[in-house]
């Protein structure tokens, strides 16, 4: 079986994908009419859409719950893996992540889930491992969230050393740890080709998890003078572990052919109209229970997060987005997520007129030429 290079490790560009289109409202917090419809209808359509434009990824979300607010922030959310199976039949080119929480998923079934999509895409899915920080979520599903991050890492270290034995062993293994008892397990079928993995941490525990095991660590970018300094420590851990690791990001895009448009639409859906109550509710739930934002940069990180869930803003003209992604890349990123407030009808204007100068930047590839090549 012939498989697709996947766009992941690709080393000649800065990498682009989009974030959380299969959960309600994307990722603004906002009660604009015009918020994000999660369907599957409408995500088949956005995957086309990047496949055909040289998008690299869609990351998802996984949630069991919403953050209340009146909006009642994604309360509706399509499951990772049967999203990504269905995305990856019906693309040719792109890469698509699962995102497991590591508590709520068994390690057995998710190499075996994870295997078979990537005989489906011929070598597209990825992994995107969650260790675990929304107390109400493990509540709803009847777990019990352990107060101590080195418990949590400790179980998705576990978890995923046994997710990769069942790719690499031929034959049935027994499995005698701390959090796992197996007995005669095999992992067949095998992915065909190393699976991308992807890792969010902000706490010492979760980025030498990160460090030791995946091969991108997914960190927010509040302030590009910090992440700087912040990749470079990243990736030095990175080397201490023998693994040569990238870091990506996420933003928020909204591009118009003026400043003032993009501003004033900023203003409208993620100021005026924003869903506050959602919002309190997901800053709270953040710092009460995970360091993947820094503590001291409240004020903004709120504000942030009504737009985008705290992702990077690139707001203006195509020419200034394209400064911004130019901007993220000159800070060591690897790569970024995007997000729109509607995926559908803001990605062909970023397509048309923001990718055009990347590529002219040397950042990516002009995705026209390579088609009609």
């Amino acid at each position: 079986m012939a498989r697709s290079p996947n766009r992941m490790f690709a080393k000649d560009q800065f990498l682009l994908g989009t974030f959380a289109s299969n959960c309600s409202s994307g990722m603004t917090v906002t009660k604009v009419e015009e918020r994000w419809d999660n369907s599957w209808e409408n995500n088949l359509k956005l995957a086309r859409l990047l496949d055909q434009a040289g998008i690299d990824f869609m990351l998802p979300i996984a949630r069991w719950i919403g953050y209340g607010g009146e909006t009642n922030f994604h309360h509706n959310v399509l499951e990772t893996i049967t999203w990504a199976a269905g995305l990856l039949a019906h693309t040719q080119d792109i890469t698509v992540f699962a995102t497991l929480h590591t508590a709520a998923n068994h390690p057995v079934v998710s190499a075996k889930q994870l295997a078979t999509i990537d005989r489906i895409s011929r070598g597209r899915i990825g992994l995107n491992i969650v260790a675990g920080w929304n107390k109400p979520e493990y509540e709803a599903l009847g777990l019990t969230l352990p107060d101590k991050h080195e418990v949590r890492y400790g179980y998705a270290q576990e978890w995923f050393d046994i997710v990769q034995a069942l790719w690499r062993e031929d034959k049935s293994f027994d499995w005698n740890g701390t959090y796992f008892q197996l007995k005669q397990v095999l992992g067949e079928p095998k992915p065909l080709s190393p699976v991308p993995i992807i890792n969010a941490a902000g706490s010492g525990e979760g980025r030498n998890f990160a460090t030791r095991n995946a091969d991108f660590l997914f960190t927010p970018a509040i302030d590009l003078a910090r992440s700087k300094d912040e990749i470079a420590q990243l990736k030095e851990m990175g080397r201490a572990s023998k693994r040569d690791i990238e870091v990506l990001t996420f933003a928020h895009v909204v591009c118009r052919p003026s400043e003032q448009e993009a501003k004033d639409y900023l203003e409208h859906f993620g100021r005026t109209h924003a869903d506050w109550d959602a919002v309190d509710n997901l800053v709270r739930l953040q710092f009460a229970h995970a360091q993947s934002f820094p503590h001291d940069l409240l004020a903004l990180i709120r504000d942030r997060m009504a737009a985008g869930h705290g992702g990077f803003p690139l707001v203006g003209t195509p020419e200034q987005v394209a400064d911004g992604i130019i901007a993220l890349h000159e800070a060591g990123f690897k790569g970024t997520t995007l997000s729109f407030v509607d995926y559908v009808e803001e990605f062909p204007y970023f397509r048309d007129n923001v990718l055009p100068i990347l590529a002219a930047k040397g950042l990516r590839q002009d995705h026209r030429a390579v088609a009609a090549a």
